[in-house]
């Protein structure tokens, strides 16, 4: 079933209005800078906010529709929260804090406990079952709140940036968890996020607020690596580049590059870009390489030395952005940038529409899995 919703909300200093759907099995990432309104959003999709004026819709069920008078409470709506902090029971153990839904729903305790643990082994948090609280680390602590979450069979899913709290040896493997089990869910699910790695790994579609309001929506893939508006494109602020995943490479679609384009590795039908594999994905899965615009180097000529990744780009702008030059490039279908010095444009004598190559060392390239969507 599909979650609908059209949200208008006015405050003195803020105003919210936009419009979702979230299809069935979908997962739609929500990417904003602080105060552009998506802790709100959710809000008001779970419950817990009252908009001024709006609808949310489950199926063919109101949970809430202003003009009508609707509103269901948010013990009603069956929706399933993640959010940044676990916020356990800390008088029960990971077991009974997860049966705490099963339990609610009318399950003996026996049942409920036996689908918790089905539940903790589903997260790889099983050893946790007779741990309370004070005792798990932060990733721990998120993987039970995960296992509650999807214990109580919930018909949406929202996650309230699952990821922002933890450490970054935590985040990855949280995120590959969230990676795998999403793959599984067949409810809609909506994923607050300012972190755009979780948009790529996770979302099948992207919504993009500013200051309140909608500036784009569609493919995750396509909103990240070909941003159509100018706030996007800052949020983003990472090279994506898509494929398959080939052992420590993403492997490109066959004529997405010419023969040769990558100095490193390169197959004679098939370019690949080489890089760390920072969250596992299995060999032919959907992946992406992802480096920052600050990893790039820009030559006249193809590269050679050190082991390295290199594209031929056709420059597409320049962009001064404080003490560098942000290089906008076409490379393969794939919307690139650089950041370099204003010398180094001088010194190349850069201009738009310009053939150069982009090259990035394997060390700063960041293979991760994305949503089959």
């Amino acid at each position: 079933m599909t979650l609908s919703a059209a949200v208008e909300l006015h405050r003195p200093d803020f105003a919210l209005r936009t419009e979702l759907s979230v299809d069935r099995g979908e997962v739609l990432a929500v990417l904003g800078a602080n105060g552009a309104g998506k802790s709100t959003l959710l809000a008001v999709l779970s419950g817990l906010l009252e908009p001024d004026r709006g609808r949310v819709r489950l199926g063919g069920t109101t949970w809430l529709d202003t003009d009508a008078r609707v509103r269901v409470p948010p013990h009603r709506r069956k929706a399933g929260l993640l959010a940044q902090s676990a916020q356990l029971f800390p008088h029960l153990t990971a077991v009974d804090n997860v049966a705490f839904g099963p339990r609610a729903s009318g399950r003996r305790r026996a049942e409920a406990r036996e689908i918790a643990r089905g539940w903790l082994s589903a997260v790889d948090a099983a050893e946790l079952a007779a741990r309370k609280p004070d005792r798990l680390s932060g990733g721990q602590a998120q993987r039970v709140a995960l296992a509650r979450a999807l214990a109580a069979d919930p018909e949406v899913l929202l996650l309230d940036e699952p990821l922002a709290a933890l450490d970054v040896d935590a985040a990855p493997a949280l995120r590959a968890l969230l990676h795998r089990v999403l793959q599984q869910q067949e409810q809609p699910t909506v994923l607050v996020t300012h972190d755009v790695l979780d948009a790529v790994v996770l979302a099948d579609r992207v919504l993009v607020l500013s200051e309140g309001s909608t500036v784009e929506t569609g493919p995750a893939r396509e909103v990240l690596a070909r941003p159509k508006a100018a706030f996007t494109a800052r949020i983003a602020g990472l090279n994506l580049v898509s494929g398959a995943a080939a052992e420590d490479a993403v492997v490109l679609p066959a004529g997405a590059l010419p023969e040769g384009a990558l100095s490193e590795g390169a197959l004679p039908e098939r370019a690949r870009i080489r890089g760390r594999v920072v969250e596992p994905v299995e060999d032919g899965e959907p992946a992406a390489a992802v480096f920052a615009p600050s990893a790039v180097a820009v030559h006249r000529e193809p590269p050679g030395g050190s082991p390295r990744n290199a594209l031929p780009a056709r420059l597409t702008g320049l962009e001064p952005r404080g003490d560098v030059v942000r290089l906008r490039a076409e490379a393969g279908g794939n919307a690139l940038a650089a950041d370099v010095t204003p010398a180094a444009v001088a010194d190349l004598g850069l201009a738009g529409g310009e053939q150069v190559w982009f090259a990035v060392k394997a060390t700063e390239v960041a293979i991760h899995p994305v949503s089959r969507g």
